[in-house]
C-alpha cells in the first residue's frame, strides 16, 4: 500500500505556492495525497507567523492533526517555525521540525525520520540566504486545479517594517532565475493553466540582487527594469492567458514603470498597494517609507493608465500609539482612495519587533471597534465599484459550480478580479466574453456569456 500524506495550508500566497509544490514532492516520492481530516502516514501542516493569531493557528493545526493521527508524523513546515524554533522545537504535537529552507528537503528528512534517524531531524530555523529555496527539483509541475497557480519569484525581505516579523523568518531579498521561472509557467501552461499570479514575500525586490550583487540590502532600492522584462517574458509563452500581480510596493510605481505594464498584454488591471495606514504619523512609526501624498500619485498613475482598474490594499488597525485623530485620518484617507477591497488587520504585537516596545499599545477592544468600522468602508467601496461594472462586458475565466440563491451557477473572476456567474454558455476552465447585467448577488456579480 502507498503511503498517504496530508496538507493543511495556512497564510500567504507564497506558502499556497509551496505546499503546491511539497505535494508534488511528496508525489514523485511514491505518496498518496489524502485530505487532512483523513488518516495518513504523514501530516505536513504548512504554518504561518504573521500574527499572534497565525501563530496561534498553527499550533492549534499542529495540536489538531496529532488528535485526528496520532501515529502519524506530524510535520510543522514553514515561518512558525524559523521565526520561533526553539518553541517549536519543544511542541510535544510536533515530530519534526522544517524550516522554510529545507522545504526542497522535506521529503528526504521525513523518511529518515521513520527510518529512525534523528540526526538533524528537525531544522533549528536558521536560513541560509544564498538561495532562497530556489533549488534542486522545488518547482511546481502540476496542479489539480488547473485554471489558476500561484508563482513565486523571489522571497524575502529589505524592508523590516517595525511591525513585522517576516523578514526574520524568511531572511533578505533573494532572487529567482527568470530562467527557471519561465520553464515553470511554460510546463504548467502546456498542462492548461491559464492564470499565473505572480508572488513573492516582496514582489518588488525582484531582481534586486541581480542589479545590485554583493551590495548591502536596501529598503529603497529597486530594480523596476529587471521586473518589468520577467513579466514581459511570461507575456510571450504561449498559453499564457493572464498574469496577475499579488502585490507591489507603491515605491515602485513611476510613469515609466506602468507603462512597461501597460505594454504586457496578459496582465490583469488589478494592482494591490499595500498602504498599511491612511496617517502619515503612523506610517512613519511603521517604518514604511512613503507617504500617503506618495500613495496617492502611484493610484492616479495606475487610474490615468488603466481604465478604471482594481486596486486593493492591506491596512493595519490599532497601530502602537495610534490615536483617534490618527486613525479617522486613516479612514478617510481609504474612503478618498476608493478601493475595490481592502484586508484589514489588526495590530499584533510580535517579540522581536520594533512595535511591540511602542508605548501606546491599544487594547484588543479598541482594535476591534476600529476595524469594525474600517471593514464598514470597505464594503461600502466594494459595492460600488462592483456596481460600476454592471452593464459592462468582463472577460471572465471560469472555475467552479455554486449555488447561488438556490440555483446553480457556472462562477468566476474577472481580469479586475470580481466575481461573476452565468447560468450556462461556459464550462470551467473557458475564459469567456459576459455581458454583466445582473444586480450584485452577495458580491457577486450575475451575467450572461457571449
Amino acid at each position: 500500500m502507498k503511503r498517504k500524506v496530508s496538507f493543511h495550508n495556512l497564510g500567504c500566497k507564497v506558502n499556497a505556492y509551496e505546499t503546491d509544490v511539497m505535494i508534488t514532492l511528496f508525489e514523485d516520492a511514491g505518496f498518496e495525497i489524502v485530505p487532512f481530516e483523513e488518516p495518513a502516514d504523514v501530516v505536513v501542516i504548512n504554518t504561518c507567523t504573521v500574527t499572534n493569531i497565525a501563530d496561534r493557528k498553527s499550533r492549534q493545526m499542529l495540536h489538531r492533526a496529532k488528535k485526528l493521527n496520532p501515529q502519524a508524523i506530524v510535520v510543522a513546515a514553514g515561518c512558525y517555525v524559523s521565526a520561533d524554533a526553539e518553541r517549536a522545537l519543544k511542541d510535544d504535537g510536533i515530530d519534526i521540525c522544517i524550516g522554510n529552507k529545507d522545504k526542497p528537503h522535506i521529503v528526504e528528512k521525513i523518511l529518515c525520520f521513520a527510518q529512525g534517524d534523528k540526526a538533524g531531524d528537525s531544522d533549528d530555523g536558521s536560513r541560509d540566504d544564498t538561495d532562497g529555496g530556489f533549488c534542486g527539483d522545488f518547482r511546481l509541475k502540476r496542479l489539480t486545479e488547473r485554471t489558476r497557480a500561484y508563482i513565486k519569484i523571489q522571497d524575502g525581505c529589505n524592508q523590516f517594517c517595525s511591525y513585522c516579523i517576516i523578514p526574520f523568518a524568511r531572511g533578505r531579498t533573494v532572487s529567482r532565475s527568470k530562467e527557471d521561472i519561465l520553464a515553470e509557467i511554460k510546463g504548467l501552461a502546456e498542462k492548461g493553466v491559464k492564470e499565473f499570479v505572480i508572488t513573492g514575500i516582496h514582489v518588488s525586490s525582484y531582481g534586486y540582487d541581480i542589479k545590485y550583487p554583493g551590495d548591502k540590502p536596501a529598503a529603497d532600492r529597486f530594480a523596476p527594469e529587471i521586473l518589468i522584462d520577467l513579466l514581459q517574458s511570461i507575456d510571450k509563452l504561449k498559453g499564457v492567458e493572464r498574469i496577475r500581480l499579488s502585490s507591489l510596493e507603491p515605491r515602485i510605481i513611476t510613469g515609466e514603470f506602468v507603462q512597461g505594464l501597460k505594454s504586457i498584454r496578459s496582465l490583469c488591471p488589478h494592482f494591490h498597494l499595500s498602504l498599511q495606514s491612511g496617517c502619515d504619523s503612523v506610517l512613519k512609526r511603521m517604518n514604511r517609507h512613503y507617504d500617503t501624498r506618495t500613495f496617492t500619485e502611484c493610484v492616479r498613475i495606475l487610474r490615468e493608465c488603466f481604465d478604471d482598474p482594481a486596486i486593493t490594499t492591506d491596512v493595519i488597525v490599532g497601530f502602537p500609539g495610534e490615536s483617534e485623530e490618527e486613525f479617522k485620518e486613516s479612514l478617510d484617507f481609504v474612503r478618498e482612495t476608493g478601493f475595490y477591497q481592502m484586508h484589514i488587520f489588526k495590530y499584533s504585537r510580535r517579540k522581536g519587533t520594533a512595535a511591540a516596545a511602542m508605548p501606546g499599545q491599544l487594547t484588543e477592544a479598541q482594535k476591534a471597534e476600529r476595524s469594525d468600522r474600517m471593514e464598514e468602508a470597505e464594503r461600502a467601496m466594494t459595492a460600488a465599484y462592483i456596481k460600476r461594472r454592471a452593464g459592462s462586458d468582463a472577460e471572465v475565466l471560469f472555475e467552479e459550480e455554486e449555488e447561488i440563491g438556490g440555483k446553480r451557477y457556472l462562477c468566476g473572476y474577472s481580469r479586475e478580479y470580481v466575481r461573476v456567474a452565468v447560468s450556462g454558455g461556459a464550462s470551467s476552465g473557458d475564459i469567456k466574453t459576459v455581458r454583466l447585467d445582473g444586480e450584485p448577488e452577495g458580491g457577486i456579480l450575475l451575467g450572461v456569456a457571449l
